[in-house]
């Protein structure tokens, strides 16, 4: 069993036990504390070895995951706190002018106690804005756990994810609760995910992720979940991304690809890579967040000559030189 899926089912056990999952939540944050003391350099090559049993090369970066670690460590642009902030993301995105592809935004909160359910005539989606996979769906009628909503939003809310990941673009968001709304296929399922990784303001793949969440909201451990990684053409290539592929299903192009592709590039224009993902509903694209370090730089990408391809499109020169001038 792999240490991140180990993780995976403490955290779910605990989750049942409200008593349980308070003193892991404490743990957690003695454990965080301790993690801040160690340089990041030599935090960066223990975590990457436990996570993909490799090497870690700062020294002369190759393979798409080596290069998101010197980035990681290395890059410092101010303009990446703001879009990894899914709040103040939207502005930029507004700034962009693609107001128009923006979810409704229906409160944000400092506190998960501050969140009123009884102000909610629909569905609302409910996520933090400064990490990743706290996010639930709240339906009206339905049942609902607050007590586990208030633990897990709350507990979030105080831990930073820089210190876990060291992505230093996360080291100055302040931690907030958002509410949007859920958007559905006209099915009334959940969407597919299109992430596009773009290189220096170029898309260049699409990462289609299904099944990313559950009917809750939650992030999916059904094993349903899947990643088929496509070109611009939208042609099926032979990668994969830390998952299974869904090679039997007749999956068209969304159809505001086209779109999808110039709002991806305008959006990544300013960075050396990042991944912007997008949603197609009812023929309307929707934004979804913006992402600098796929899988935390730890997401095994085969075959390697792929991930070593996907490296080289990453150029960090420019900031190397911006370091020594």
């Amino acid at each position: 069993m792999k240490y991140t899926d180990f993780l995976g089912h403490i955290s779910n056990f605990a989750r049942k036990r409200q008593g349980l999952r308070a003193i892991l939540h404490r743990s957690a944050i003695s454990l965080s504390s301790l993690q801040r003391i160690i340089p990041d350099e030599v935090y960066a090559k223990k975590m990457y070895k436990r996570y993909t049993g490799k090497i870690l090369n700062l020294e002369h970066p190759r393979s798409f995951n080596e290069k998101l670690w010197w980035l990681k460590l290395n890059c410092r642009n101010e303009l990446m706190t703001q879009c990894t902030d899914k709040y103040l993301v939207r502005s930029y995105v507004k700034k962009c002018g693609f107001e128009d592809i923006l979810t409704q935004l229906y409160g944000v909160y400092d506190n998960a106690n501050q969140v009123n359910f009884t102000a909610f005539s629909q569905e609302v989606f409910l996520k933090c804005n400064h990490g990743s996979g706290t996010n639930c769906i709240y339906r009206p009628n339905y049942p609902f756990d607050k007590k586990r909503f208030v633990s897990d939003f709350n507990f979030d809310l105080h831990h930073n994810h820089y210190v876990l990941s060291r992505e230093w673009n996360y080291k100055n968001i302040r931690p907030r609760i958002l509410c949007e709304e859920v958007l559905r296929n006209e099915d009334g399922s959940l969407p597919l995910d299109y992430k596009f990784m773009c290189f220096g303001g170029v898309p260049k793949l699409v990462f289609m992720e299904g099944c990313v969440c559950d009917e809750q909201g939650r992030r999916n451990t059904s094993g349903s979940r899947f990643v088929n990684v496509y070109d611009m053409d939208f042609n099926l290539m032979p990668i994969t991304s830390g998952t299974k592929r869904n090679k039997q299903a007749d999956i068209q192009p969304p159809l505001t690809f086209s779109q999808m592709k110039e709002i991806a590039a305008t959006l990544s224009a300013p960075f050396p890579h990042c991944r912007v993902d997008l949603y197609c509903i009812r023929g309307k694209t929707y934004f979804g967040e913006i992402t600098f370090y796929h899988g935390g730089g730890c997401v095994d990408i085969q075959p390697e000559e792929w991930a070593n391809t996907m490296g080289d499109w990453i150029d960090i020169e420019p900031i190397k030189r911006e370091k020594q001038g």
